[in-house]
């Protein structure tokens, strides 16, 4: 089955009752799984052509993958850790990855805000990831996730030096520049 013509929405998804659909047979519960299309294929370098992006449960296995990542991407280069307070909070949280082969690609997680906003939180992806289209992937699936929770607003405290990124995906940036976790930060916001 095809993409309909000027669709831009880069997934195919398969799913059924909570049965994930892999290669003709049914697998074992899982929320969602997408299959990234060629459109992510860059010049020589190509994001694989099966990864799942899905909810992880928090203190399974990969909700650990994830926090590691998250530590060593976006908290160790500012000499900072998570604490099991922070950790705690987010029992709570929309928290989803990318994985592949049972290891982890990028993630992020949505944090409720109120009965119509949610805030994007955390969003990390190795560096030999960035640019290849892993952060987009990982962002269309949190706005339609947010969306099919009812949510109209996404917000986020983005840094710096992503602003660039978020303004290509349709956020807006709101206020003046602020310091979080010791680093420059705006808020942004994108209506779903």
């Amino acid at each position: 089955m095809g993409m309909p013509e000027g669709l831009t929405n880069a997934f195919s998804l398969f799913f059924l009752k909570n049965q994930l659909l892999v290669g003709g047979e049914f697998q074992a519960p899982v929320i969602i799984y997408f299959r990234i299309l060629n459109i992510f294929e860059l010049p020589a370098v190509k994001i694989s052509s099966r990864m799942a992006l899905k909810i992880i449960d928090y203190g399974t296995k990969e909700y650990d993958q994830m926090v590691k990542l998250r530590n060593d991407m976006l908290r160790k280069p500012l000499g900072l850790h998570f604490t099991k307070e922070e950790l705690e909070k987010e029992k709570t949280d929309v928290l989803m990855g990318a994985f592949e082969d049972g290891r982890i690609l990028g993630c992020c997680l949505l944090t409720r805000i109120d009965d119509h906003s949610v805030r994007l939180r955390q969003m990390a992806v190795p560096n030999n990831l960035q640019g290849k289209g892993m952060g987009r992937a990982l962002m269309i699936f949190a706005e339609n996730i947010a969306r099919d929770m009812g949510y109209r607003t996404l917000v986020m405290h983005a840094r710096k030096t992503a602003v660039g990124f978020y303004e290509k995906m349709g956020y807006i940036a709101k206020g003046k520049e602020f310091e979080e976790v010791t680093i420059p930060h705006f808020v942004m916001e994108k209506i779903l």
